[in-house]
């Protein structure tokens, strides 16, 4: 007996599904049924994630989008409810990290974090919302990160825009709860994709020692095993949890 796929009839949203995490959580949530609209700045990067969908026999839509314009976030949803009919899932995962010094950080630096790592899910957020109210359903997934609560030199503007994050996707997770629209977060460790490159490549062999022996189960993760867990919250199964960050980090918050 075939058993129906967990998001079958269901259309999703990822953003920053050019490569790394974003791309995997398309991959998985295409696999498990989902028609998905994959939403980044890099259109080549982009339709590369669309086609890899399309191949393995899912749907998707390849939408060029900067996540910190809130005129193109509305662009996106209303293309993807366009294309889809529908809209059951919003994944926020744009994001970028610049490490250095805070001394040596200008202004206009934080301005370019914040917008994207913390405007573009306020963006997602605020012109999704409108639509899974109405609807009385719908589940958001911001991806923060284990720098929100492990502190690491050269990462505290980063940090600071993790942490919020995981505050936004609780209080919002408590008032959306009675619309039953989930909100809930992941939040990855080091996991092995070209943002997280450089602490881990062979020109900063103490820092990747350093690293990995702070993580108990001694490896990084592979970009596949985010999936499971982004397809769990955008599932029915986890319609009773909501504002809740979980860390997917091998152990490295609780040791």
């Amino acid at each position: 007996m075939t058993s129906t796929p967990a998001l079958a009839g269901q259309v999703a949203i990822v953003t920053g599904a050019s490569r790394g995490l974003g791309r995997s959580i398309a991959l998985a949530l295409a696999a498990a049924g989902a028609a998905v609209a994959v939403a980044a700045r890099s259109k080549a990067d982009l339709e590369e994630t669309a086609g890899l969908v399309q191949h393995a026999g899912g749907r998707a839509l390849a939408i060029p989008t900067d996540v910190t314009s809130y005129t193109e976030v509305e662009r996106l949803i209303d293309a993807t409810r366009s294309t889809f009919g529908r809209l059951d899932v919003l994944v926020n995962n744009s994001g970028i990290a610049k490490v250095q010094p805070l001394v040596d950080w200008r202004p206009e630096d934080w301005r370019t974090v914040l917008d994207v790592n913390l405007i573009g899910v306020f963006n997602g957020c605020r012109a999704a919302g409108p639509h899974f109210i109405a609807q009385s359903a719908g589940k958001v997934i911001n991806i923060s990160s284990m720098l929100a609560a492990v502190g690491l030199p050269g990462y505290t503007i980063y940090s600071a825009t993790k942490g919020a994050i995981i505050a936004f996707t609780r209080t919002l997770g408590v008032e959306w709860a009675r619309h039953n629209v989930q909100v809930n977060a992941i939040a990855p460790g080091w996991f092995a994709t070209d943002m997280s490159a450089p602490a881990f490549g062979p020109e900063n062999p103490k820092l990747a020692d350093r690293l990995l022996r702070d993580i108990p189960a001694r490896r990084t993760g592979r970009p596949e095993e985010i999936g499971p867990l982004a397809v769990y919250l955008a599932s029915s199964a986890s319609d009773f949890m909501t504002g809740q960050t979980i860390f997917l980090d091998g152990g490295h918050t609780a040791a």
